[in-house]
C-alpha cells in the first residue's frame, strides 16, 4: 500500500470523491456541500492525499488552510476534508495512516492546530478521531448552524 500525494482534480481524486458523496447522500440526504476548489489542496496550503493498492485507488484524505475567524476557524487551523475508505478496504487501517501522514504535512507546514467537521451519521469517524486525541470544539465551517454537525480539534 502507498500513500500519494495528487491534485484534488486528479481523475482518481474525482472518482472517490463521487463515492464519498454518495455515502453522505445515503446518511444524510445531500451531499458535502462545502465549497472546495483544487488549489486549496496545494502545497504549501494544503494537501491532498490517496491510498494505493497495487494501483487501485482505496482512501483519500486531504487539508487545507481555514483561518476565517468569521467561520469559526482560528489563526494556524488546517482543515481535514474528503476523508474516506472504500467500503471493501475499511478496517485495515487506511484511514488511521492517511490522518497521520494528513496531521505530518500539517505540522511541517507550519500549522498548529488541525480540525475537521463529521456529523451524527459517521460514529465510525468520531470513533476514528476521538481514538487520535480529537476532541468536540465550537462549530466553525459551512455546516456550523447544523444539528447534525460535529467539530473537533486536535494541537498539532
Amino acid at each position: 500500500m502507498e500513500i500519494r500525494p495528487v491534485r484534488y482534480d486528479h481523475p482518481d481524486a474525482v472518482r472517490l470523491d463521487e463515492e464519498v458523496q454518495q455515502e453522505y447522500a445515503r446518511r444524510y440526504g445531500d451531499g458535502d456541500l462545502t465549497p472546495l476548489d483544487p488549489h486549496m489542496f496545494t502545497p504549501p496550503h494544503g494537501i491532498y492525499l490517496i491510498a494505493y493498492e497495487s494501483g487501485r485507488p482505496l482512501a483519500t484524505g486531504g487539508w487545507r488552510v481555514r483561518e476565517d475567524t468569521g467561520e469559526g476557524y482560528a489563526p494556524g487551523d488546517a482543515e481535514i476534508k474528503r476523508m474516506f475508505v472504500i467500503p471493501e478496504a475499511r478496517g485495515r487501517g487506511l484511514a488511521r495512516r492517511i490522518l497521520a501522514t494528513l496531521e505530518a504535512d500539517a505540522r511541517a507546514a507550519g500549522r498548529t492546530r488541525m480540525v475537521l467537521e463529521t456529523g451524527t451519521e459517521q460514529p465510525e469517524a468520531i470513533t476514528l478521531y476521538t481514538s487520535s486525541g480529537y476532541a468536540m470544539v465550537r462549530k466553525f465551517g459551512y455546516y456550523r448552524t447544523y444539528e447534525s454537525s460535529r467539530c473537533m480539534a486536535k494541537p498539532l
